[in-house]
């Protein structure tokens, strides 16, 4: 089993012995499951020899636990006997092999609650873990060894062959909470269960947190209030276009899998740690700006909290206690005033400069080290957001021996950490990243009246301009980044990764790549990186093998899995945004559609292949050969915020610029028309795009409720419906009055 289960519920009959479990795990049957995922809940149905059973999982809306509701049903036609026990390892901290000597449990029979607590762990030592039962107990065990049995598996626990179990709990070195109750149900009948999974501050707040949801009716009804907020929060912007697997993950997945998972939990199957990435969510919240402006808001406020006062940044830090890790990573700073970019123009919110937030302070990093885990001291130094991104952008801009900015231990691509280890490798990607960022904020500086930061950071975008073209520029595409004694990656001269898709990509994205050297980039691209018989595009070609230089531990990889040559979804999203700037909408649809992971399990073959979950984005896709079109690391990728925001924003052309809207589509040719609703307040915006003339691009009239307008839409929350139309094609003339 590659992921053994740490819950479960289990069924027995006790007239027969027979042992089931609600959900395909830890025991599965031959008979069918069916298992249904939507915001906020999932349900497992399931029928054993007549019990049939619904198990339904979700949060409440504010509260710190979990929430399951078994619904059995007897359909047979005898008298049902039944044991139902719910299974959970306690781990309370990062590894159950270090923790479960330290783990203290007790039981409290009255309200079918087991306590759990880990002491020895000072940053949790006054949180409680607890689990709870909606009926009355009539066995249970804290020792796990007691339950599975010596040398035992989950699939056939010792205990669950006996009648009973020791009630052990306390001391009990390898912790569980094995917790059973007995049922009898006549035929037609049918009972509800109610199982309650939480951890908080003490255990008077958890008998609170109990009492509120322990009654069969509280559960479900918390279980409904939360996924009506998901819906309204998914629902503020909808589309509907001719491709439905489009609209399936642009109206719901993308945005849930981005909020939830990366925002939110910041932990899944592949990565748990709980930490924030200071470029990861900080690329997440730019997905945010439309339906919870709060959390980017709060979000960006949050990571200028965690600068240096040098102008550096934790590459990863814990929220709980503020330890993170400072490297020589050279474009995690970057993100900050990148994405401060976006929000300003989105929200028009420009007060958010003005907030004061402090630096942290910490002895940098000597000559020979790449990074260092430690405790920062909070800085005395407080100042606005706005000069958090000019000591983000100062200590940013490098240059190296091309005039292009240093890569020091890796930049977008971690991977790629020794490439630069000396101090000299430059890197073409950061380039055009910089220009893009040094432009657009020299324009809010402008608007602040701070002409001379305006002019250095226009200085610098020029300077780094000329410089990607006289160096980066390698005859089709260009190269990646310099190593450090000079040598080029991502050229035609190099033995692995002869071209990079970022490097391309970004040439466009940032506006600043020579017209016609662009489009001889992305058409390398499509020629070299995008593979049309297994649907991807790669990240580089060919993957790093026996490669001169020493890359970075990108090279551990197998050739065609995550960075090393197979689809890195994150930067081949790049890729979509860079053929729909170019205008190219039948191929940027086409490429999208590539990346979707619904087109990848379309068929039980295409799911054979794939292997991981088809409705959320997955980091990577592999191209080793035997492992073609496999999917890996769903979920804590940040490549959902920026599947939301490609299709949203550059293939359906959906642009806010503070109280006004922009329609710029960049859509198939064959599209002859879709749809958006935008609730903006109490206000909401029926969005029609027709395209008679069946063109890619190009507005060429906009009404609003009837009438003619031009420029972008005004947005008014008066509590009214209105209408937008567009209609694509050539422009033509306003009318004039008579």
């Amino acid at each position: 089993m590659e992921d053994p289960p740490g819950e479960c519920i289990y069924i027995g009959d006790d007239d027969n012995g027979e042992l089931w479990t609600a959900t395909p795990e830890p025991i599965r049957e031959r008979t069918p499951y069916t298992v249904r995922h939507g915001a906020g809940y999932s349900v497992f149905e399931h029928e054993h020899d007549g019990i049939v059973t619904s198990l339904r999982v979700g949060l409440p809306k504010d509260d710190p636990l979990k929430i399951a509701v078994l619904d059995i049903a007897n359909s047979s036609a005898t008298i049902r006997r039944l044991r139902i026990t719910s299974y959970v390892e306690w781990q309370l901290g990062t590894d159950r092999e270090k923790t479960q000597q330290h783990i203290r449990t007790k039981i409290d029979e009255a309200t079918s609650t087991m306590f759990a607590r880990n002491r020895f762990d000072p940053q949790y030592s006054g949180y409680v873990a607890f689990t709870s039962l909606s009926d009355d107990l009539a066995t249970y065990t804290a020792a796990r060894r007691e339950f599975i049995g010596r040398n035992g598996t989950l699939s056939a626990p010792a205990a669950l062959a006996r009648h009973g179990m020791t009630k052990d709990t306390g001391d009990t070195i390898d912790p569980c909470a094995a917790m059973q109750v007995r049922l009898e149900l006549a035929p037609g009948e049918t009972h509800r269960l109610v199982i309650l999974l939480g951890a908080c501050t003490g255990e008077d707040e958890a008998i609170r947190l109990i009492s509120k949801y322990r009654g069969p009716d509280d559960a479900v009804a918390a279980i409904d209030s939360a996924v009506r907020v998901w819906r309204d929060r998914l629902n503020l912007i909808s589309v509907k276009t001719p491709e439905p697997l489009f609209d399936r993950m642009l109206n719901g997945w993308t945005l849930y899998q981005a909020l939830s998972c990366r925002m939110w939990a910041r932990a899944g199957l592949y990565q748990w740690s709980g930490a924030y990435g200071y470029r990861d969510q900080l690329q997440d919240v730019m997905a945010f700006a439309y339906s919870e402006t709060g959390v980017a808001r709060d979000h960006i406020l949050k990571s200028a909290s965690r600068q240096f006062e040098e102008g550096d940044v934790q590459h990863w830090w814990h929220p709980q206690s503020g330890r993170g890790i400072r490297t020589r990573f050279s474009d995690d700073l970057i993100w900050l005033p990148y994405v401060v970019n976006h929000y300003l123009s989105l929200t028009g919110d420009t007060t958010i400069l003005d907030d004061r937030m402090p630096y942290l302070r910490m002895r940098e990093l000597n000559p020979e080290e790449m990074e260092l885990f430690e405790l920062p001291e909070i800085s005395d130094v407080v100042e606005p957001l706005y000069d958090h991104c000019v000591r983000a952008l100062r200590r940013g801009c490098t240059v190296g021996e091309h005039g292009l900015p240093l890569m020091g231990s890796g930049d977008w691509n971690d991977g790629m950490n020794r490439v630069g280890i000396e101090g000299r490798g430059e890197s073409v990607w950061l380039a055009w990243f910089l220009i893009v960022t040094l432009r657009k904020f020299a324009e809010h500086a402008a608007a602040r009246g701070d002409h001379a930061v305006r002019d250095e950071l226009v200085q610098r975008a020029n300077n780094y301009s000329e410089a990607v073209e006289r160096a980066g520029w390698d005859g089709a595409w260009y190269r990646r980044a310099y190593f450090d004694d000079g040598s080029p990656l991502g050229s035609s001269e190099s033995d692995d990764c002869k071209i990079d898709s970022i490097a391309q990509s970004w040439s466009v994205i940032s506006r600043a790549g020579e017209p016609e050297h662009r489009r001889m980039a992305m058409r390398s691209v499509n020629e070299l990186l995008v593979r049309e018989d297994a649907r991807l595009i790669m990240l580089l070609t060919p993957p790093f093998t026996n490669s001169k230089h020493d890359p970075g531990y990108i090279q551990g990889y197998l050739p065609g899995v995550r960075e090393n040559g197979a689809q890195y979804t994150h930067a081949a999203l790049w890729v979509v945004l860079a053929t729909a700037l170019q205008g190219d909408g039948d191929r940027a649809f086409e490429l999208y559609q590539m990346l979707n992971p619904l087109a990848h399990a379309h068929t039980p073959e295409a799911v054979a292949k794939y292997k991981v979950e088809p409705y959320v984005v997955a980091a990577d896709v592999y191209t080793a050969e035997a492992h073609l079109g496999r999917g890996g690391w769903t979920w804590y990728t940040g490549s959902g915020s920026w599947m939301y925001r490609v299709g949203l924003e550059a293939i359906l052309g959906f642009t806010k610029r503070g109280n006004t809207l922009e329609m710029d589509p960049c859509i198939p040719s064959s599209w002859k028309e879709f749809c958006l609703t935008y609730r903006c307040g109490s206000s909401s915006y029926l969005i029609t795009v027709r395209n008679p003339d069946a063109v890619q691009r190009g507005v060429a009239t906009t009404e609003l409720d009837g009438a003619r307008i031009e420029g972008p839409v005004p947005l008014i929350d008066d509590g009214d419906r209105h209408e937008i139309i567009v209609t694509l094609g050539p422009p033509s003339p306003a009318p004039t009055a008579a």
